[in-house]
């Protein structure tokens, strides 16, 4: 019902017991006049009243013209009581039922309240889960009724979901073991060969075409791992200035753009973020390397802004570049989605179509928002907020 929209549920079940207190009140109140009625019109006459109509009967009075007159009159005025207790009835039973009736909608409030304090416990507990980690349980005390036993499922609900990503845990750092290890015994391995002089030329460019393939699948897992650790929840959180992050992965893309032509310029502004240090530098550097990357290469530019609006800290950054289809935007956050780099663009060190994905990841589980769109002369404009500290 559209009427219930924007009510709270202790709204709502509070309008719920005054209605209800409301409409046994008004069927009570008009069984009430109901019978106060039927006694009033049934009632026999007063024991004064009788006992004078038996007097002026017994001595043939009451055929004279004064004697019914005052009969009349009689009558008359115990018509006007019984309308005047009936009136007097309505205006005190309604001003009762609406004076008593606000006191219940108060209780009725309160009551609200104390039956929803355990589903307040719940809320609580999952705000503080989603933030930190899955350890807490809301083990919820109490008599086993249906509140106590989604709070149990809950928990259960809990616990399954810490083992899962325990389990994730482990993976991933048993795969950053088994997958760098060989890679890095391989790398080992072509550098020590291509270091002895009686190496022919040919087999030396083999090394070095290998030594490439080998530098892109260690970025390539790197990537994944970033991307898997990225989706979990956080397992540091400390002051970050976004400020400083942008600043140094300005620093770090400054050689290549300058060799590609391509201008930076940045307004960095103080914005103090809690969060993983590591995820957000890579965060913020995969924005600007894909920013150079995918330039415009001689006559590009690319700016890159930090500043703190309305209690978050901003992330924009623009870039020139090759026209993007407004319907390819949202896909180039999925992994392995690139855009082909155009003729002389930069290319500070190739991709594997994490960049973005990661970026993603790593906003979502720092509770941030990513906004994207594609500018109409060519090039992106990306824009991601996150919760400030203080």
């Amino acid at each position: 019902m559209r009427f219930w929209r924007g009510w709270t549920i202790r709204t709502r079940l509070t309008a719920l017991y005054a209605l209800a207190f409301f409409i046994a009140g008004a069927i009570l109140i008009a069984v009430t006049h109901f019978s106060l009625v039927q006694a009033l019109d049934h009632r026999p006459e007063s024991g004064l009243q009788a006992v004078v109509q038996r007097f002026a009967s017994e001595r043939g009075l009451r055929d004279m013209p004064r004697v019914d007159s005052f009969f009349t009159a009689v009558n008359d005025q115990a018509e006007q009581e019984r309308l005047d207790t009936l009136r007097t009835m309505r205006i005190r039973s309604w001003t009762s039922l609406l004076v008593v009736g606000m006191a219940a909608c108060g209780f009725g409030w309160v009551l609200a309240g104390r039956a929803l304090r355990p589903l307040a416990d719940v809320t609580a507990t999952a705000r503080r889960v989603a933030g930190r980690s899955l350890h807490e349980r809301i083990a919820l005390r109490g008599p086993d009724d249906e509140i106590k036993e989604l709070a149990d499922t809950f928990d259960a609900m809990l616990e399954r979901l810490e083992r899962a990503f325990d389990g994730q845990n482990r993976f991933v750092a048993n795969a950053s073991h088994e997958l760098r290890t060989p890679l890095a015994i391989n790398r080992t391995l072509i550098e020590v060969a291509m270091e002895d002089p009686a190496v022919p030329d040919s087999t030396r460019q083999l090394g070095e075409t290998l030594l490439a393939v080998n530098q892109r699948q260690e970025r390539l897992i790197d990537g994944l791992l970033v991307l898997a650790s990225s989706e979990q929840s956080l397992g540091v959180r400390s002051p970050v200035d976004l400020a400083d992050v942008a600043h140094r992965a300005v620093l770090t893309v400054a050689t290549e753009a300058e060799k590609s032509g391509i201008e930076i310029s940045s307004e960095l502004s103080k914005a103090i973020v809690t969060g993983d240090p590591a995820l957000l530098e890579r965060l913020v550097q995969n924005l600007v390397e894909n920013a150079v990357r995918h330039n415009v290469g001689q006559g590009g530019w690319l700016h890159v802004q930090v500043d703190r609006r309305d209690g978050v800290a901003r992330l924009a950054i623009q870039n020139s570049g090759p026209p993007i289809a407004t319907t390819a935007v949202a896909s180039l956050f999925e992994p392995f989605r690139r855009l082909a780099v155009s003729p002389g663009a930069a290319k500070p060190r190739g991709g594997a179509g994490l960049g973005l994905s990661i970026v993603r990841s790593v906003t979502v589980a720092h509770g941030g928002r990513i906004r994207a769109n594609a500018r109409p002369e060519g090039g992106l404009a990306v824009e991601i907020t996150l919760p400030a500290q203080g």
